[in-house]
């Protein structure tokens, strides 16, 4: 268990490492390329990916599943 997490710990420490020299190498040398851009580019993507997501059985506030299927049908032939 613990080995596991100084594995992530140790990852996640280099790749942070990595995307901070792509950003600086793109900020202050005048020949950086696409190399670094897409590093630093790819770095911020992930940052914004929802990692602390839960099942939706779990999730609170979770709609049942077909809820939304039975309400766009409701709203379409209730006109009719």
């Amino acid at each position: 268990m613990t080995w596991a997490r100084t594995v992530r710990r140790a990852a996640a420490l280099g790749l942070g490492a990595l995307w901070w020299w792509a950003v600086l190498r793109l900020a202050l040398e005048p020949g950086a390329g696409v190399l670094e851009g897409a590093v630093a580019v790819g770095g911020w993507g992930l940052s914004v990916l929802p990692v602390h997501c839960v099942p939706q059985r779990r999730a609170a506030g979770a709609v049942a599943a077909g809820r939304w299927r039975r309400a766009l049908r409701a709203a379409l032939y209730d006109g009719r």
